[in-house]
């Protein structure tokens, strides 16, 4: 799962976690064989948790790919709930559209393909929770797009905030510069609250004032 963690304790922390239903943990042996990028269960089970706590009913997902997180969001929410999926690949949409309808979540989702950043530009309600998960480059522009649609009080979660460990390292590549830039804005930022759990691969969770 690329976690950060010494070996003992992620292998204790992915020990302890419930066996997920039969549909989770197809996607989650779907992902390891295809080489699909998931959050994984320990950090969905905490997306899940914050979503409850602050009783969520609307979330939009940037980059949502076959829909893992997507499926935890829309079982957080309930009903009347919703969750917008955003991901570039038609293949990987259509397959989640298959993961939601055995999953029996589908009419909680609104699955749109294509730019998950000019979709959310076009954004006129706001949401209760934004959550990043996109190309890694583009991570600083989310920050400006995101915040005029999260609602106050609402949250702003991204995965992948440690970059394996990387951020400390000499000559880091764009990709790393771009997380850096990223961590930067959402720690200075007058209108947000900003946390780093570091959990996995590191999931900054982000408090709108």
């Amino acid at each position: 799962m690329g976690g950060i963690t010494v070996p003992e304790v992620e292998n204790y922390l992915y020990e302890m976690l419930p066996a997920r239903d039969e549909v989770l943990a197809e996607m989650e042996e779907d992902a390891a064989r295809n080489d699909y990028a998931i959050v994984g269960p320990a950090v969905a089970r905490v997306l899940y948790q914050l979503a409850t706590i602050s009783r969520a009913k609307k979330i939009f997902e940037m980059g949502s790919a076959i829909g893992y997180s997507t499926i935890w969001w829309a079982r957080a929410v309930g009903e009347g709930g919703r969750v917008v999926y955003t991901d570039g690949d038609p293949k990987r949409a259509e397959k989640a559209r298959r993961y939601f309808d055995r999953a029996g979540v589908s009419q909680r989702i609104t699955v749109r393909v294509g730019d998950a950043l000019e979709i959310l530009s076009e954004e006129k309600e706001q949401y209760d929770i934004v959550f990043n998960d996109i190309d890694k480059i583009d991570y600083p522009r989310v920050v400006r797009l995101a915040l005029p649609r999260l609602k106050s009080g609402g949250l702003f979660i991204a995965d992948n905030v440690l970059w394996s460990g990387k951020l400390g390292q000499p000559d880091p590549d764009a990709h790393t510069k771009a997380i850096l830039e990223f961590n930067k804005l959402i720690y200075e930022s007058q209108d947000l609250f900003t946390t780093i759990l570091p959990i996995r691969d590191g999931v900054s969770v982000s408090v709108k004032k």
